[in-house]
C-alpha cells in the first residue's frame, strides 16, 4: 500500500496545532510588521521555531509545488517552515539536485522577505551551492535593488567563511558598504565579525583599516564586537563616532 505524500495543506495543519496567540503581537511587533516597515503585512501564527523544525522534520517529502505553494503565503511560519524543508532536502539531494533546488530558490527570492528568512537558508541554498563553482552569483544579487537579495549575496558568504575563505565575504561587504538600509549594515558587520573569527582577526583588521572611517556605524559595531576593548574605542574613534558609542 502507498503511503500518501503530505502536501502543502497538512504542513499547515501541523503548524496551527502547534500555534501560540500570546506570541502573535510579539512577533508582529519585532519583526516590523506595521505600516511602512520591511516586515509590513507579514502575519504570524505564533508556532516557535523550535516547533517548526519538528514539522519540517516530519514533512521532508512535501513536493516542489506544495513548498513553492507555501512560499507564497502571507504567513511567516509557513514561508519559514517551507525553507526548513527545503534545507533538509537540499542536505540529502545529489549533486544535481542540489543545483535544482539552488536554483528553485534563487526563482522565489521574493518571497524569502524577512530577515530570519534569509539568514536560515542563504548559506546554504545560495553560498554551499556555489561550492566549487564561480562566485559572481553573489555580485551580482549585492547589485539588486531588492533588499533582502541584497542581504542573501551577503549572508550567502557566510558559507565560504566557515570553510576559511574570508574572499567572498571582503569582496561583498566592500560592494554594500555604501548601502543605505540599516538590515544590509548588520549583516555585513556580522559577516565581517565572522571572519574575523572562524578566518583570522588580521582579514578583519585589513578591512577595517581600508574601510572602517567610511563604515555605517551600526557595520562597524558589529564587526568590532570580538575585538580588545582598546581596539574597538581606536576604530571608533577614528570614524568619528567617540567613545562613547562603545556604551
Amino acid at each position: 500500500m502507498t503511503v500518501p505524500v503530505p502536501g502543502a495543506s497538512d504542513l499547515r495543519r501541523a503548524l496551527r496545532r502547534a500555534a501560540r496567540a500570546e506570541k502573535i503581537p510579539i512577533l508582529s511587533s519585532f519583526f516590523k510588521t506595521g505600516p511602512g516597515d520591511y516586515g509590513a503585512g507579514d502575519r504570524f501564527l505564533g508556532v516557535p521555531v523550535p516547533e517548526q523544525r519538528r514539522i519540517a522534520k516530519a514533512h521532508g517529502a512535501l513536493p516542489r509545488a506544495s513548498i513553492a505553494e507555501l512560499l507564497k503565503s502571507p504567513v511567516h511560519e509557513e514561508r519559514l517552515t517551507a525553507l526548513f524543508v527545503l534545507l533538509i532536502q537540499f542536505h540529502k539531494a545529489l549533486p544535481r539536485e542540489r543545483f535544482r533546488l539552488h536554483r528553485f530558490y534563487l526563482r522565489r527570492l521574493r518571497r524569502v522577505n524577512n530577515w530570519d528568512l534569509v539568514d536560515s537558508s542563504a548559506a546554504t541554498l545560495v553560498g554551499e551551492a556555489l561550492e566549487g563553482k564561480s562566485s559572481a552569483l553573489l555580485d551580482r544579487l549585492a547589485r539588486s535593488k531588492h533588499l533582502w537579495t541584497r542581504r542573501v549575496a551577503m549572508i550567502a558568504t557566510f558559507h565560504f567563511t566557515k570553510k576559511g575563505d574570508p574572499r567572498p565575504a571582503i569582496r561583498i561587504a566592500e560592494r554594500l558598504l555604501s548601502d543605505k538600509h540599516d538590515l544590509i549594515h548588520k549583516a555585513v558587520g556580522w559577516m565581517l565579525r565572522e571572519v574575523g573569527k572562524r578566518c583570522s582577526e588580521r582579514c578583519l583588521t585589513d578591512f577595517l583599516d581600508r574601510h572602517g572611517p567610511q563604515m555605517p556605524r551600526t557595520a562597524l559595531r558589529y564587526a568590532i564586537e570580538r575585538l580588545a576593548t582598546a581596539r574597538r574605542k581606536a576604530y571608533l574613534v577614528r570614524r568619528g563616532a567617540g567613545s562613547s558609542a562603545l556604551s
